[in-house]
């Protein structure tokens, strides 16, 4: 008797706590509540859940009808979780968040006679889940070993905090994350959200904890046209952490519960200049790397292979792992390795390989300008035509400028000496015209640009341009003027730039030539829009015939080259 008097005075004492965290929270509905959906007449707080009689059986004492709703559950290209129709703790939830359920309806009253209520359902908001669970963080899965092994960027669920109630085999369900008994945090959350602390007890992204957006303390702004639930939950990108990208429940882009439905709007948001680099001016520039036509195409786990042609922020950017961009410009260095914006992004290697994180900068240009090559408006038309820049900068390529390997520039004597042996990156040309690299205020990288190919400097292309340091100021960068205009490679540098006004791409090829290196030494390929086949023949040909000597058979400019031969001492 007196064990029975024990048991009874524990289960009343847990009973009295239980209430006392409840009261005054938003699962207290009855008629002392202070929220808007409350009992008309109920004083009893726990009956909405709980009952000592009529309790369905598989759940002690529940006092609830389970719903019978087929649910839309999550789906996504990136999980390796089976995930199942809601059951269990999360039906119990259900009950009353799916709002398919009249809230008073409860097993200990007849279904003719429901505890009264101010709202007869949860009404429409961010409490009401619906059955449509697409947009809402996954449950019905088991979290076990085999997953964890799967996905490398779980935690081993033996490594997660023992307040993350997992169900008797492990499955995920709603009170994993949520502890319906107390809301000392808030939203009735068993570990806090702050600063992604519950987010990273299971998930355990790469190269997030030495991220810029995991230690930025920059404030947010919080914008008066977003959404409410879309607005951030704290002041700092430190606070918000995951929260500042990711909605939990009730997410416009479903797939990786993303806050918005379009992938760069969840980057440009910020990154308009209110709280990190202001990108989306750059990308308003009239050349530019923006995605508009093509929605909803990346995929994380895509094959460059075969993919759709798309471009978004996450094709170069790992969110979850950028760092400040302290590498500065990829002009000149002896490795050109990602700086920090592109840190743990997937590539493309030089020879056609993927790579699950680049090491180059050119890996990750490649994704989309290598083997599955991107259609580029305005493209010069070519003798030797090759859009797979791959294939155009590959050490076996007949000449290229210096991206995987560097090159003997003892035959540029135009190069820059500080450059000689050196290396580039595909910034070091590519870039927009107001950043750092180049000296303005703007952010480095291909975003956007006021020129062509989105090229950091100006570099003309059309017929009869008037030479000058202006016209061609990208080739000028690295090239001195002074020893092209002097003839001290080509001898007729001179006369084909100055006088007869001939763009520096009407004969060389800025990225490589593929092919022998005969045709194709020194990055001779001529555009076919302004060199045409000699009359006669049906060449258009350069060949190498040594240092600083070749020949050309074409027409150019009305005259005839047949086997025309250069040295270093041709008479201008």
């Amino acid at each position: 008797m007196k064990q029975i008097l024990i048991l009874l005075f524990a289960l009343l004492s847990i009973k009295v706590f239980a209430i006392e965290r409840i009261a005054n929270s938003k699962h207290d509905l009855s008629v002392y509540s202070p929220n808007a959906i409350r009992g008309v007449n109920e004083e009893e707080i726990c009956i909405f859940c709980h009952t000592p009689h009529k309790a369905q059986p598989q759940t002690p004492l529940w006092n609830r009808h389970s719903p019978t709703a087929y649910y839309r559950i999550y789906r996504s290209s990136t999980t390796d979780a089976r995930i199942e129709q809601p059951f269990g703790p999360s039906k119990m939830c259900l009950s009353c968040h799916d709002g398919t359920l009249a809230l008073g309806l409860v097993r200990s009253r007849p279904a003719t006679d429901p505890i009264a209520m101010t709202s007869f359902t949860m009404p429409p908001g961010p409490s009401n889940l619906t059955t449509d669970l697409s947009d809402d963080h996954p449950i019905g899965f088991r979290y076990d070993l085999a997953l964890a092994n799967a996905d490398l960027q779980l935690r081993n669920p033996q490594e997660i905090s023992r307040k993350l109630d997992l169900g008797p085999h492990n499955e995920v369900h709603c009170t994993t994350c949520h502890d319906p008994h107390n809301n000392q945090l808030g939203n009735f959350l068993r570990l806090p959200d702050r600063k992604g602390v519950l987010c990273t007890s299971c998930h355990k992204m790469l190269g997030w904890p030495i991220s810029a957006h995991a230690l930025s303390v920059r404030h947010i702004q919080f914008r008066p046209t977003l959404n409410p639930d879309q607005r951030p939950k704290f002041a700092t990108m430190l606070d918000n952490a995951c929260l500042a990208c990711h909605q939990v429940h009730g997410a416009e882009g479903r797939e990786r519960l993303l806050k918005f439905r379009r992938d760069e709007t969840n980057c440009l948001t910020c990154h308009d200049g209110s709280v990190g680099s202001d990108i989306l001016s750059v990308m308003r520039l009239p050349y530019n790397h923006r995605g508009n036509p093509f929605v909803d195409l990346h995929n994380p786990v895509e094959n460059p292979r075969v993919m759709p042609t798309h471009v978004t922020c996450d094709d170069c950017h790992n969110p979850h792992a950028v760092q400040p961009d302290f590498l500065g410009g990829t002009l000149g260095t002896t490795v050109p390795g990602v700086s920090g914006p592109l840190q743990k992004v997937p590539g493309v290697g030089i020879q056609g390989n993927l790579i699950p994180v680049s090491r180059f900068e050119y890996e990750i240009c490649f994704r989309c300008h290598a083997d599955k090559p991107v259609p580029i408006v305005g493209a010069t038309s070519r003798v030797n035509f090759s859009v797979n820049i791959r294939r155009q900068v590959n050490p076996s390529a007949a000449s290229s400028h210096p991206f995987a390997l560097p090159h003997n520039s003892n035959d540029v004597p135009s190069l820059d000496p500080a450059l000689r042996g050196r290396m580039i990156g595909c910034n070091s040309c590519h870039n927009s015209n107001i950043s750092r690299d180049f000296g303005g205020p703007g952010p480095n990288g291909p975003h956007g640009s006021a020129f062509d190919f989105i090229l950091a400097l100006r570099y003309e292309t059309r017929d009869f341009t008037t030479e000058s340091a202006s016209a061609y100021a990208l080739c000028y960068r690295c090239h001195e003027r002074s020893s092209i205009l002097a003839n001290d490679s080509f001898s007729l540098h001179r006369r084909h730039i100055v006088n007869l006004r001939t763009p520096c791409n009407v004969c060389h090829d800025p990225h490589g030539v593929t092919g022998p290196g005969v045709n194709g030494s020194h990055l001779i390929n001529f555009d076919r829009s302004i060199v045409f086949r000699a009359p006669g023949t049906s060449r258009i040909e350069y060949r190498d015939i040594g240092r600083f000597q070749g020949t050309c058979t074409l027409k150019c400019h009305g005259v005839n080259h047949i086997n025309f031969q250069y040295t270093p001492t041709t008479p201008p």
